[in-house]
């Protein structure tokens, strides 16, 4: 179970960030959650953390290899390798601009003249970008910003460098590489220049060299993209040992909008199970928006469109990307997961904590590994002031806090992120103690024959162990013929969150709103 925060989420002006993010994990989260995942802590130049000017050290606004190495003591630490692309501002970029070796090969160059038309890309700006250096003007390839310049990996030096830099990260107490932005890897003239087969074939090698290292090392794959191409990249067995199930996101929020989980439920019957060994990494919320691209063939453009009219509603924001026909889709929801639950289409209500909480334990439910971003655990609102003040869309779900304001409201049971964050342990704590929840435990999605009704039914890899979970993702109160669940008869069955003793002989089993149950033959 993994937490993902930013380095320096938590703030007080006068020690490292990185002491406070350790401290606020050791005081309330050590037992309850095993991992962090803490978003790029390198010198950067923009894009929060994603335009790295300097691989081999900390940012000392952050701390220092030593407060990271102390929280890898005790929790399983996640690093990001964003390999696709590095600063403009960086060493290596200028190292390019004056022709030194090794630097003068590193970078991707094309021509205005190539036929660039089928590249596909989550942004709006140019493509290519125009720099003077030392042998003329040059047009480098530019993915994403032009202050992120995209790396050449057809010269090997490039490759050994980032292989250099995954021991870098592994002597330092890392244990879990995230290959960042890493379908658009591998560029060709001609093609989309996204999923290239010789991008697969460099993570097999970094897979390759991670199985055969001293220590344990996971490899997961950040590919925001539609669900056949998605999946991959679990290759066969031999690329990522995980991969993010971004589909769930735009699926939950609009099944807890609407009332109706059937997108949901249609999408997770289609979804094969993870390689024994591989699993999925689960979650609603990122650093990043709520991606609309996976969403794709799941849900209508009119589906879609209510969403964003409600996140609007809401004071939520949208990203917009470049198509190749000039023109623009959606491409991200900018928001807090904690304010998008706030409403549904129908309006205000009175159980937005329900809701949040269904939407949420959802994501323990299902097969694979779940992680919480910073702000779902916090109950953080949007930051509106954040997105003013910085410029940027994604401002607004990567809230800065005082951290003893924090610390205040966390110790007073009434305030909403101590009632969060005390569900969020009690669930997790029941969670890890289920062998039926194990990341590779068979799930079967069953149909309750009832749109609000979201049902799971995991079972242990030694099948000892049924779960039965059921999420009402609506304000209704209902009640589902308990037949549906097909209990064995002989068992004694326990709802695992509420505590009662579920039998066949009652006929029905009731849900209130957001009502979650876990239903067990194992207590």
């Amino acid at each position: 179970m993994l937490a993902i925060t930013y380095g320096d989420t938590l703030t007080d002006g006068a020690h490292k960030p990185l002491d406070l993010l350790h401290d606020y994990f050791l005081n309330h989260w050590s037992g309850h959650l095993n991992s962090v995942h803490i978003l790029p802590f390198f010198p950067f130049t923009s894009d929060d953390g994603f335009a790295v000017s300097d691989f081999r050290k900390v940012n000392p606004q952050l701390g220092d290899w030593a407060d990271v190495e102390r929280i890898s003591e005790d929790f399983t630490l996640m690093s990001d390798l964003v390999l696709n692309h590095v600063s403009s501002q960086g060493a290596w970029f200028n190292g390019y601009r004056q022709a030194h070796p090794p630097y003068d090969e590193f970078f991707f160059e094309a021509s205005p003249s190539d036929d660039l038309s089928m590249v596909v890309r989550p942004r709006t700006t140019p493509l290519l970008q125009k720099v003077e250096t030392s042998r003329g003007l040059r047009h480098v390839w530019c993915t994403f910003s032009h202050d992120q310049i995209d790396l050449d990996f057809r010269n090997p030096e490039v490759l050994l460098e980032f292989l250099r830099i995954i021991r870098l990260h592994l002597d330092h107490g890392i244990r879990i590489i995230r290959l960042d932005a890493v379908a658009f890897l591998w560029k060709e003239i001609g093609t989309p220049s996204i999923h290239l087969p010789q991008t697969h074939e460099i993570i097999k090698l970094m897979r390759l060299l991670c199985d055969h290292t001293a220590e344990k090392v996971v490899l997961i794959t950040e590919t925001n993209v539609p669900k056949t191409e998605n999946l991959s990249y679990f290759g066969e067995r031999d690329e990522a040992h995980m991969i993010y199930n971004f589909p769930l996101p735009p699926l939950i929020l609009y099944a807890m909008m609407s009332g109706d989980a059937s997108a949901l439920l249609q999408w997770q019957k289609a979804m094969p199970p993870a390689p024994l060994g591989c699993a999925y990494l689960n979650f609603t919320a990122s650093h990043d928006g709520i991606g609309m691209r996976p969403a794709e063939g799941l849900l209508s453009s009119a589906q879609q469109q209510k969403i964003i009219d409600t996140i609007k509603s809401l004071g939520g924001l949208v990203s917009m990307r470049a198509l190749p026909d000039g023109s623009e889709a959606p491409y991200e929801i900018n928001t807090t997961f904690f304010d998008a639950m706030r409403e549904t289409f129908d309006g205000p209500d009175a159980f937005h904590f329900e809701r949040f909480m269904c939407s949420q334990t959802i994501v323990m439910a299902m097969e694979g590994i779940p992680a919480f971003y910073i702000h779902s655990l916090l109950a953080t609102p949007n930051d509106l002031d954040g997105v003013e003040r910085r410029g940027m869309n994604r401002a607004i779900n990567r809230h800065r806090w005082d951290y003893p304001s924090l610390k205040e409201l966390l110790s007073d049971p009434s305030s909403i992120q101590s009632r969060v964050m005390e569900a969020f342990k009690r669930r997790l704590d029941l969670r890890k103690k289920q062998r039926a929840f194990h990341p590779n435990a068979t799930q079967f999605t069953l149909n309750s024959e009832d749109p609000r009704i979201f049902l799971l039914w995991r079972q242990s890899l030694d099948r000892s162990q049924s779960i039965f979970a059921l999420h009402n993702v609506s304000a209704d109160e209902i009640s589902m013929p308990s037949h549906r669940l097909n209990l064995i008869e002989d068992e004694t069955w326990m709802d695992l969150l509420s505590g009662e003793q579920i039998t066949m002989a009652d006929g029905t089993v009731s849900l209130a709103p957001y009502q979650c149950r876990w239903i067990t033959n194992i207590a």
